[in-house]
Parts: structure tokens; sequence; C-alpha cells
């Protein structure tokens, strides 16, 4: 396409000086957001490491090592380390939405200095300079327009709307225009016939020449990249709670530890036994479990997540999944494709609607294809603009024998552009024009009743949510390609018809709001784009949409009066970036659970704000993916109900595998008791504990998590947004299952101790119990519901597997005789594992039978 860069004249502006550019660069800054509050790496590590779970892993496995106990020592620090590790990267990555910005808002540009022109890195703009402006470059600066010729912006990147707005310059002359003045308080994003524009935006039309007004911080770029600094990021309700319970765990753990060593010590007079004791009391009731469990759900359920073709940025987003009550969709790019479409034809009184998806397009009747390509005629060539890009896509075979010669862009007075082409080899020319209904109305000189009828029509298709252009045609003839007219309104235009554009619906809408539906999630659309557009959007895609509420009038309200309006609106219309963020907040402040997708620049302080910031990965921008705690690689709104479903999955499983730890701990922390209580030889050493510990950590971190959903995951409301992990009902369930555990095991042990059983034996015994026990509460909590089938059922491979070698070792361990003596084990006999392993299906059989009769109040629910 020919260079459309704005010539200078002796007449232009001469622009800033080098030396007044420099001194304001130097005052002023680089056109970039300000890295105040950068955390640096180190920064960040320390921070973790600092963190109460993490420190108790990592001092933990110190102690094992500084004992000479280097398997569990490396184990313990081993674990530590990846937790750390993922802990880190998860924390740098939040860094990088200050980054994304910058990049964003830094592109190359075009300025006039001292009267000459020189292309400079982004950065390097500064206030007062000139910008030289053309077709399809990004704008670098906020900007006051000096110069507009037929321009039109993108601004969708700030105000979601798809559809760019009209540009006008100032309406003085030009003077000395390296003003100090700042912007205009009228100056904002949106709305056309305005002469202001942002950094950021495209221009899809025209050229101009424009006076930066703000740079970096201080634009409206900048401003949302400072409300993302301002936004805090409060700690899962879940990671909160687990601390609290490791602090209570180790603090009763160490106090325990300390009792056991001065009971045995003064009451047997053997301190080394005393500390062998206490050593491992210690450790059987060391939670190093929980944020292990935390960690390892979290990573496999981002890798489980990713399979659903959605990116986890914030691993902790997964435990707030299932608790979503509300997802606030942006409209643009979210619900719509994010692209203009001619949606209808009318010629006539007769309308046509064009199949949506081109390869299913038939061809259009002849009438509708002459209206179609008129509307091609009317549009640039080579189309930015995707209104432009629309009638190229649906218009037949560009016809080669004819060439541009006119055009006259739009105007504020005549709201259409008109363009002349000459049919080669003739002195003839075809003029064709496209615009506003009432602009094409006067070109073709109408009358009140042709007016009347137009207006009922525009009204028809505007009430469906299209945008409506009208299209003429006029012929002339020009033998001695005498000068043109200045304006079209001296050709004799005939009307040919009008054009309804829209942005179409995704396919999968529909049935992803209706699956939201089904789950208790209110969806609730928030967008740029006008009341009427929002509302016939909305009611496409299934959401209530009777109720509209407009920027204006949220602008009006208290806080406090908008959550009272909140609850009944579904549709949120003409919505800024300030707006959206006051809409998140005050839901969250209802109580509300909320998801927020989206995948503009204007839609990243909600993204951080929100619960669970959902970006759309395909065309949404790098600030709004940084921002996300998800990101949809595919933009499929669908996968939002897939995401949810795992989300809920995964809370379930980190339930169920929380339920299990409670319970495996009362039996080993009460065996290791019970001997110090009654006097009795020690059944528990270090290396026992350090044998259940490598049972139970697989048990707990990777057969939980790959349990398969509850039946009926998809059919409950969402747990309550102040439920807790560790609710009492729960609690009391899981003691329940310690305490049922525990009394098998102690029966055992006492009955062989009773029966005169050597101290080897009795401590194999107990031991082996204990290790079937353990797998035995693992078949109870594999489901809430009751049923043994459940618990047997076979489709957890991982199960098998860890119960497969937890026998085998323990097999061999009973039968090879280095084993045994390091483990202190007697010979055990065909009658001693009878026992055991009725003692364990009579637990499994019992616990499943109180199971149908406990209420576990949010046990499912939660």
């Amino acid at each position: 396409m020919p260079d459309q860069t704005p010539q200078t004249t002796p007449t232009q502006p001469q622009g800033l000086t080098h030396d007044e550019a420099t001194a304001r660069l130097a005052a002023e800054g680089y056109n970039e957001l300000p890295r105040a509050g950068h955390r640096t790496l180190p920064r960040i590590a320390l921070e973790v490491v600092r963190e109460p779970m993490f420190g108790l892993l990592i001092g933990s496995g110190m102690i094992y090592l500084i004992l000479g106990d280097l398997t569990e020592a490396l184990l313990l620090l081993a674990f530590a380390s990846i937790s750390v590790v993922i802990a880190i990267v998860q924390e740098s990555r939040s860094e990088r939405v200050l980054e994304a910005l910058r990049d964003l808002t830094s592109p190359r540009a075009l300025v006039l200095r001292h009267g000459e022109q020189h292309r400079i890195p982004g950065r390097e703009v500064v206030r007062g300079d000139l910008l030289l402006l053309a077709e399809g470059d990004r704008v670098p600066a906020d900007a006051r327009l000096i110069q507009a010729t037929d321009m039109q912006v993108d601004e969708s990147l700030l105000t979601g709307e798809s559809v760019p707005v009209r540009k006008v310059s100032l309406k003085v002359g030009a003077g000395n225009t390296a003003s100090t003045a700042n912007t205009a308080p009228t100056a904002r994003p949106g709305g056309d016939d305005l002469p202001f524009i942002f950094s950021g935006t495209l221009l899809v039309r025209g050229q101009g020449l424009a006076e930066v007004t703000a740079t970096g911080p201080r634009s409206e770029i900048g401003k949302i990249g400072q409300a993302l600094e301002t936004i805090d990021s409060v700690p899962p309700r879940l990671t909160q709670e687990t601390r609290r319970l490791v602090r209570v765990f180790g603090l009763f753990g160490l106090v325990c530890c300390v009792i056991a060593v001065l009971l045995y010590g003064l009451t047997r007079g053997s301190w080394l036994d005393a500390i062998l004791a206490g050593i491992a009391l210690g450790m059987s009731m060391l939670p190093e479990e929980f944020p292990l469990v935390l960690t390892v759900f979290t990573v496999m359920g981002a890798w489980r997540i990713s399979r659903a073709r959605v990116l986890t940025r914030r691993a902790a987003a997964i435990e707030t999944l299932g608790a979503a009550t509300v997802l606030c969709t942006d409209k643009t790019g979210t619900l719509t494709e994010n692209r203009m479409a001619i949606a209808a034809l009318a010629v006539a009184g007769e309308t046509y609607k064009p199949s949506p998806e081109p390869r299913h397009a038939q061809p259009l009747p002849a009438k509708f294809q002459t209206l179609v390509d008129c509307g091609r005629l009317a549009s640039a060539p080579e189309a930015f603009d995707p209104m432009d890009k629309a009638f190229h896509a649906l218009a037949s075979a560009k016809n080669t024998q004819e060439t541009l010669v006119h055009s006259y862009g739009l105007r504020p007075d005549l709201l259409a552009v008109t363009q002349v082409w000459q049919i080669a080899g003739t002195d003839s020319y075809r003029i064709a024009a496209k615009g506003a209904p009432e602009a094409i109305a006067t070109l073709c000189q109408f009358d009140a009743a042709a007016l009347a009828k137009l207006t009922h029509e525009v009204n028809a298709l505007a009430a469906q949510g299209m945008r409506v252009l009208a299209v003429a045609q006029a012929a002339a003839t020009n033998p001695h390609a005498q000068a043109w007219p200045a304006s079209p309104k001296e050709f004799a235009f005939n009307f040919v018809g009008l054009v309804g554009l829209a942005d179409p619906l995704r396919a999968s809408v529909p049935d992803a709001v209706r699956e939201c539906r089904s789950a208790g999630i209110r969806v609730v659309m928030i967008t740029g784009d006008y009341p009427g557009t929002a509302r016939a959007i909305a009611h496409a895609a299934g959401l209530a949409s009777d109720a509209v509420l407009t920027g204006d009038e949220i602008e009006a309200m208290s806080d406090a009066e908008l959550s009272q309006h909140i609850p009944a609106v579904s549709v949120f219309a003409r919505i800024m970036p300030a707006q959206k963020l006051r809409i998140v907040r005050a839901l969250k402040a209802a109580g509300e659970v909320v998801a927020m997708t989206g995948d503009g620049v204007n839609d990243a302080p909600s993204l951080k704000a929100a619960d669970i910031g959902i970006a759309m990965g395909g065309r949404g921008t790098d600030v709004a993916r940084e921002a996300a705690a998800l990101v949809l690689l595919d933009d499929d709104f669908g996968s939002i109900v897939k995401t949810v479903r795992l989300g809920r999955r995964i809370y379930d499983n980190l339930r169920k595998a929380m339920g299990y730890i409670f319970a495996i701990h009362l039996p080993i922390a009460g065996l290791a008791l019970l001997p110090l209580v009654i006097g009795s030889p020690l059944i528990f050493m270090p290396i026992h504990i350090a044998f259940l510990e490598m049972v139970i950590d697989p048990v707990c971190s990777i057969v939980f998590e790959a349990e398969e959903e509850e039946s009926d995951i998809m059919q409950r409301r969402p747990r309550a947004a102040n439920s807790r992990l560790f609710s009492l009902p729960f609690i009391l369930w899981s003691v329940l299952q310690g305490l049922v555990a525990f009394g098998v095991l102690a029966a055992l042990y006492l009955l062989a101790l009773s029966r005169g059983m050597p101290e080897n034996e009795v401590r194999a015994l107990t031991f082996v119990s204990l290790v079937l026990i353990n797998l035995g509460l693992v078949l109870v909590n594999r489901s809430f519901s009751s049923s043994l089938a459940n618990a047997l059922r076979w489709n957890n491979r991982a199960l098998w597997w860890v119960a497969v070698v937890t026998l085998s070792l323990l097999s061999l361990i009973l039968a090879w005789s280095p084993a045994r003596e390091l483990f202190r084990f007697g010979p055990l006999h065909a009658n001693d594992l009878i026992a055991t392993l009725t003692a364990t299906v009579l637990l499994v059989v019992t616990l499943e039978m109180v199971k149908r009769f406990w209420q576990i109040q949010g046990q499912k629910k939660n």
C-alpha cells in the first residue's frame, strides 16, 4: 500500500528540539511503567523459605540428618527443595505482569523533532513530542490530535469494544503545539469524534499528527498498571488453614516428644531408650504430609488441567475452582470471536442472513451480492478496519477491471466513506458509499417517508445486537479528468441496502453456560459494548438479560448501592476498566467467589482482583495472561466447565487425603505412646516410622490424587465461600477412623502380650497389622459415599501399585533374616497373619457401615 505518513510543511509545527526532549526525558522518565516494588529472585526465595510449612520441612530434614537417619533426611530435604522451587517459580511469574505492560506500551515511534522526522523507541517518547501516525501504527503514548484524516482507532484493549472509533483533530489552530498542558479532563477511551488517542491502541484507518500529553504511568494504560500494583493477593484459604494446622501439629508433637522422653527416662531409667521413644513419637506426629500433599496436588492438578488445554499460572487457584459461585466474563473475544462479520443483508424490505462460517457459506442471491460488492468498493482496498475486512470476506472476487481514483473520508457532518472507481478502458466511473444510515439517506436525498421506513429497518437490525451500515452507489463520467467535487453529496446516489455487522457468538458458549448453571455457577457478562448489543449477545448465550446496568449508572452509585443491584443483574454494558474492578470487588464483598475471564489490557486489574482470573490465551494480551491465574490455551469458553469439574475433583481428593492423614497418625502415635503408659516394651523405633512414612507419603500424595471424580460432582452447588477444609464434622470423622484403627491395633497388641509372645514377635505382629490397617484406611477414604464396591473398585492403578510394592517389601522384611533383625522382628505364624487380615477386613466393613449413618456435614458439599 502507498506510504501514508503525513508529510510536514513549513506551516506545520516543528516539534520539540533534541535538547528539550532530552531534558523532559530526564525530568519525567522513560515512557514505561516504573519498577517500584519489584521483587528480585533472591528476595522471593527468602520469603518462600521463611514460610512455616517449608521451614518445618527443611528443619526436620536437618534434624534427621544430624541424628544419622540419612534416608529420611534426604527424603524430607528433597520434598522441601521441590516445594521451595515450585513456590519460587510461581511467585516469580507473577512479577511478569508489569514487564508485559512495558513491552506493550513501548512500540517504535515516528516523531517530529526540530522539523525532522525521527524513528525512536517508544520508551523514549516524551510529553510534547509530535507523533506522525499512519494506518497500522500502534500508538506509543497518550496524545491529542492536531491533524486527522479519515482516522479510526481500535481501542478494544482499553474499552473491550471491538468496533473502531472515529477520531477528529482539535478545532483550534496549530500554533506552538509543544505545550505543557495536560490531557483535558474529558479525555477517555471510547466514543466517536474525539481528538484523543491512547497508548497501546491501533490505527486501523487514516493518518494524523498528534501531540503527546501523557507517557508511562500517567497514560491510561499506565493507570491500569498502577492499579495492578495496588491489588493485594491474599493467601488462599486452604494454605492458611494448612499453615495453622502445621503449627498446631508441630507444637503438639514437640510437647508430646518431650513428655515421652521425660516419662520414659524417669520411670525406667534408660535415657537412650527414652530418646529413641521420643524421636519415634515425634516422627509419628510430624505433619510433613500436609504441605507435601498440598504441593503435589497443586502440581499434579496443574498437569491434569493442562491436558484440558488450560494453563495454570497460579496453582493456588486450583483449590478455589470448586468454590466459584460467579463467573464474570467479558464479551469481546470471550463469548464472541472478536471479529466483525456480516450477519444480515437487507434489500428492498427483504432480509438475508449469510452463514457465519465461511466454509458453509452459500452463493449470495444477485441483489444481495450487489450490496456486498458495493460495500467492498466503499472499503479500503487493503483492509485494516474490521468492518472493511468483513465486506472483503463476503464479497465476490475483486474486479481487477476497476481502479480506485478518488476517496472521500468520514467527516463529522457526513459519517460515510465514498470511493470513486474507474472502469478500465472507459471514462465511466462507479461510485460506492457506505456509512451511517442517516448519512447515506442524506446522499440519496430521502424524503420523510423514505427516511421513516429506513429508520424502522435499521432499528429492527440494531435490536438484534448488530451495528448497521447503509450502502449506496452512483455512476459518473469524467472524460477530461476534471477535479472531483468537494463533497460526495454532488453525486446522484441510489440506495442499495442495509448491512448488519456483528461479533459472532462462539459456538460452544450456550452449552458451556448451561453447564455452569447446572453446577450452580452464575454467569455475568461485563462488556464495554452498547446495552442493546450486550443484551442480544447475552440472550443468544443463554444468560438472563432482562436487567442491564451501564457504566454511567454504576458511576453514579456508591459501593453500597452497587452491592444492592448486583444480585439481580447479569449483564453490565458500557463498562470502563475501573468499573470492572468495582464490580468484582462488590461481588467479593457480597461473599461470592469470583472467577473472571478476559483477554484485553482493560481486563488485567479485574483478573488479578478476582479469586480466579482466567485469561484467553489465543487472542489475549500478554498483560491479561500474566495477570490471570488460569489461561485458556484454545480460547474455548467450554474449557472453563472442564476446569471447574477438575477443580472440584482435585479439592475432593485433597479432602480425602487430608482425612486419611488425620486418621492414620492417630494409631501410629497411639502405638508409640501406649508402651510408655502401660510399661511394656517399645513397639516402634525410628526405622519403623521411616518405613511407614515411605508408605504414607505416596498414598496420600499420589494415590488419592489419582482417584476419579465423584458421580455427582457437577450436580452440586459450589461449596460455601467460608467453608473450611478442616471442618468439625470432617475432623471428627477422621478422628473416629483413627480411634477405631487404634482400638483394633491396641487389642491385637495387648492380646499378644497376654499370650506371652516374645517381644520381637509382638512388634512384628503389631507392625504388620498397622501396615495392613493403613491400606484399609485408604480404601475407606477413597469415596465419600458408603459402598464396599467403591472402596474396592479397580480404577486407580496407583493404589494397587502402592499396595503391591508395600506388601512385597513387608514380605521381604519378614522373610529375609538381615532385614528382620534390622527391624527387630520375630517370625510370624500363619495364625498371626490370619488374625491381622481378619482385623483389617473387619475395620473396613465397620467403617463403611458407620459411614452410611455418619452425617459429615460439608464432606461432599464443601
